[in-house]
């Protein structure tokens, strides 16, 4: 098995591990990531007008996912905690669904796709929070890393 076939946070003896990065260098690092919450009309049209009783889904769900990014390393334990130097969430809202897209940047040893992934999800989380009351048929789909990059300085 060559070494880019095994499972990075297992060690020899098959138990969860933190990479060891401190032999990397520093370079420019970037992810996108998206996902999905569909919606019934009803609860379209009402994020639409802003009209739920939690308020702003829209504004909520964004704060969310830029919060959750920066808690990315709390929340999944081998994860390492990394210099944030960017994170944008984008929400869109269509006829079905909102679809959301979050882009983070560091310069660092390891990557930031666990960041962008993380606000996403969150981000759809709190959309379905706030659209709970009013839609017992919402569906969280396609969260998933679109790209990321990596660029020597």
């Amino acid at each position: 098995m060559a070494e880019s076939d095994r499972l990075t946070h297992v060690d020899g003896s098959g138990q969860a591990r933190m990479v060891d990065v401190s032999g990397k260098p520093r370079v420019r690092r970037t992810a996108r990531a998206e996902g999905f919450v569909f919606l019934a009309p009803g609860t379209v049209r009402l994020v639409r007008e802003n009209a739920l009783a939690k308020g702003d889904v829209l504004a909520a769900a964004r704060l969310a996912g830029i919060l959750a990014a920066k808690r990315t390393s709390d929340l999944i334990p081998l994860c390492h905690n990394i210099e944030i130097e960017h994170v944008e969430v984008r929400l869109e809202v269509l006829d079905d669904r909102i679809r959301i897209e979050a882009s983070a940047a560091c310069t660092d040893k390891t990557g930031i796709e666990m960041e962008a992934l993380t606000a996403v999800s969150v981000a759809a989380l709190t959309v379905y929070d706030m659209c709970k009351a009013v839609d017992k048929g919402m569906r969280i789909e396609g969260v998933r890393l679109l790209e990321k990059t990596k660029e020597a300085l």
